[in-house]
C-alpha cells in the first residue's frame, strides 16, 4: 500500500494539537477569561449599587424615626398610623405572599409587639426571629441581610424613647433575581461570542497559515525530487511569513543551484575519467601490441625493431605528457599558492614568437610587445599559458596562416592576445573549447591545453575568452586583474628585488 504524501497526511490532522487548534483554543480561553472577569466586575458593581440604594433608604428612615423621639404609644396613636399600616403591615393572607417591606415593633428581648391592636403577622414574627438582638442591629452602622421565609431582606432597627425597638426590612429578593438574570444573559452572550470567535479564529488562522502549508507542500515536492518548486506568494501576507517565504525561496534556489552544480561536476568527472581512461588506453594498447610482436619473434628485421622501438618511445612520451597535463589540472583544481614575482610580459610574448618561428619558419608571425610591461605573477604559469596557446595555433592551423601576438595595458589590467587567421570554430565548438579532452573534429593533441590555460589564468584571478567564427580565425584574450599590473618605471625596494629572485619554499609550483 502506498503511503500518502507528507502534505496529505498533514492536511488530515488539523486537530487540537495542530497550531491552528492551539491558536483557536488560546484565543477562546483569553476571551473566556475576559468575559468571566467582566461579568464578575459588572455584577458586583450592580449589586453594590442596588444594595446601596436599599440601605440608604433604610438608613434615612431609621434616622428620621430616631430623631423624632417617639414612643411606641405615640406611634400607636398617630393619625398617620393608617398610612404606616397600609405600607408596612401585611394583611393576613395565610403567609402566602412575600411583602416588599416589613415593619414591626419588638421589645429589648426581640419579642414582637402589638401595634394599633393588630397582632404581629407571620412575616413580622419571622423578621423579629431573624433579626435576633435588636440592640446590636440598632447599633450597626449599616443594614444587614437576613432571611425571612427563605427570602433575602435588608434589615435595620431604631430604638424608641421608651426602650422598645422598631425593625425595618426591605426585600432584596428582586435584586438577587435581577443579578441572576443578568448572569444568565451574560453567560448566553459570552457563549455566543466564544463560538463566534472560535469560528473567526479558525477561518483567519487558516488563511494566515496557508503560506506555511504551501511551504510544507513545496518542501515535500522538493524532497521527492522537484527542485524547481518555490513557495508562492500569499494574497494577504504578513510581514513575518513573507520574510520566511523569501528566505526559504532563496535557500531553495541555492539548494537547486548546488544540486545542479554537483550533478554537472559529477557528470564532468565521469566524462573526465572516461576520457582520461581512453587517452591512456590508446598508448598502452600500442605499447602492448609492439611488445607482443616482439615476444612472439615477429620483429626479426632490425629496421622493424627500430621502428617499433621508436613508436613505443613516442607513445611513452605521449602518455607522459598526458599524465603531466592531468597532474597540472589536478594541482590547479586544488588552487595552489603560486610563485609570484615581477614578470616582463613583453619578453614572454617575444620568446613565444621566437619559438614559433623556429618551429615553423614559414609562418608569418606579428608581435606587438614593445618595451617592458611588468606584472606580478607566476612566470612558469604564464609561460605555460603562452606555450599552450601557440601550440594550439601550431597544431590546428596550416603552417602558412599568419599569427598575431600582442600584450598591452587597458584600464590598469594586462591584456594578452593570440590571434590567427585559420579556419576558426563554430559556436558549438567555441562553447566547449575549455572543456577537458575536447578536440575539434577529433584532431591531434590531448584536448587539455585550453583547460590548462583557463585554470592557470583563473588561479591568477584573471579571465580568458575567445572570439571566433567559421573561416574568420580564432582570437584568445587573456586578461589579468588590475592589481597584477605594475609600472616598469616605478622604483622597487630591495625586498621586491629579493622577491623577484626567490619564491617561498612552501608554495607549490606549477609544472
Amino acid at each position: 500500500m502506498r503511503l500518502p504524501s507528507l502534505p496529505a497526511r498533514l492536511r488530515c490532522h488539523h486537530g487540537i494539537h495542530s497550531l491552528r487548534g492551539k491558536l483557536t483554543l488560546a484565543n477562546v480561553a483569553l476571551l473566556a477569561v475576559g468575559i468571566v472577569v467582566a461579568t464578575a466586575v459588572s455584577l458586583m458593581g450592580m449589586r453594590h449599587y442596588l444594595l446601596g440604594q436599599i440601605d440608604a433608604q433604610l438608613t434615612k428612615t431609621r434616622q428620621s424615626l430616631g430623631a423624632s423621639g417617639l414612643t411606641l404609644e405615640q406611634v400607636d396613636s398617630l393619625a398617620a398610623l393608617a398610612v404606616v399600616r397600609d405600607r408596612f403591615v401585611t394583611p393576613p393572607d395565610g403567609g402566602q405572599a412575600r411583602p416588599q417591606s416589613i415593619f414591626t415593633a419588638v421589645d429589648s428581648t426581640g419579642r414582637s409587639l402589638t401595634i394599633a391592636g393588630f397582632e404581629p403577622t407571620a412575616a413580622q414574627h419571622a423578621l423579629a426571629a431573624a433579626a435576633g438582638d435588636p440592640r446590636a442591629l440598632a447599633a450597626a452602622p449599616e443594614p444587614r441581610e437576613v432571611q425571612v421565609h427563605g427570602a433575602a431582606y435588608r434589615a435595620t432597627a431604631v430604638r424608641l424613647s421608651d426602650g422598645d425597638y422598631i425593625l425595618l426590612a426591605t426585600s432584596a429578593d428582586a435584586l438577587h433575581k435581577g443579578i441572576s438574570k443578568a448572569l444568565h444573559l451574560d453567560l448566553a452572550v459570552g457563549t455566543l461570542l466564544l463560538a463566534l470567535l472560535a469560528c473567526l479564529t479558525m477561518f483567519s488562522v487558516r488563511t494566515r497559515m496557508r503560506p506555511l502549508e504551501d511551504m510544507v507542500e513545496t518542501s515535500s515536492a522538493i524532497a521527492e525530487g522537484d527542485l524547481t518548486r518555490r513557495v508562492p506568494s500569499s494574497h494577504h501576507p504578513t510581514q513575518e511569513v513573507e520574510q520566511l517565504r523569501l528566505a526559504l525561496n532563496s535557500m531553495l534556489q541555492q539548494v537547486e543551484s548546488a544540486h545542479r552544480t554537483r550533478e554537472r561536476s559529477a557528470a564532468q568527472l565521469r566524462r573526465f575519467v572516461a576520457d582520461a581512461s581512453h587517452e591512456l588506453r590508446t598508448p598502452l594498447s600500442a605499447i602492448r601490441g609492439y611488445l607482443q610482436l616482439y615476444d612472439q619473434g615477429m620483429l626479426r628485421d632490425p629496421d622493424e625493431r627500430r621502428r617499433a622501438w621508436d613508436r613505443m618511445n613516442g607513445e611513452v612520451d605521449r602518455m607522459g605528457r598526458l599524465v603531466d597535463e592531468l597532474l597540472t589540472l589536478a594541482r590547479l583544481d586544488q588552487r595552489p599558492q603560486l610563485r609570484f614575482r615581477n614578470v616582463d610580459m613583453s619578453r614572454l610574448v617575444r620568446d613565444a614568437a621566437a619559438d614559433l618561428r623556429a618551429q615553423q619558419p614559414g609562418r608569418p608571425v606579428a608581435v606587438d610587445a614593445e618595451g617592458a610591461l611588468l606584472v606580478h605573477a607566476d612566470e612558469s604559469g604564464l609561460r605555460q599559458v603562452l606555450g599552450n596557446l601557440v601550440a594550439n595555433v601550431r597544431t590546428h592551423t596550416p603552417a602558412d596562416v599568419p599569427v598575431r601576438l600582442g600584450v598591452d595595458r587597458v584600464d590598469g589590467a594586462v591584456r594578452l592576445r593570440v590571434a590567427d587567421e585559420g579556419p576558426g570554430l563554430d559556436a558549438e565548438d567555441a562553447a566547449r573549447i575549455f572543456d577537458r579532452f575536447f578536440r575539434v573534429g577529433g584532431g591531434a593533441g590531448s584536448g587539455l591545453g585550453m583547460a590548462i590555460v583557463q585554470g592557470v589564468v583563473e588561479a591568477h584571478g584573471g579571465a580568458v575568452s575567445v572570439r571566433t567564427e567559421p573561416d574568420r580565425g580564432l582570437e584568445v584574450t587573456v586578461t589579468l586583474p588590475r592589481g597584477a599590473a605594475h609600472d616598469p618605471g616605478a622604483a622597487q625596494d630591495p625586498g621586491a628585488a629579493h622577491d623577484q629572485g626567490a619564491a617561498p619554499a612552501r608554495a607549490p609550483a606549477l609544472p
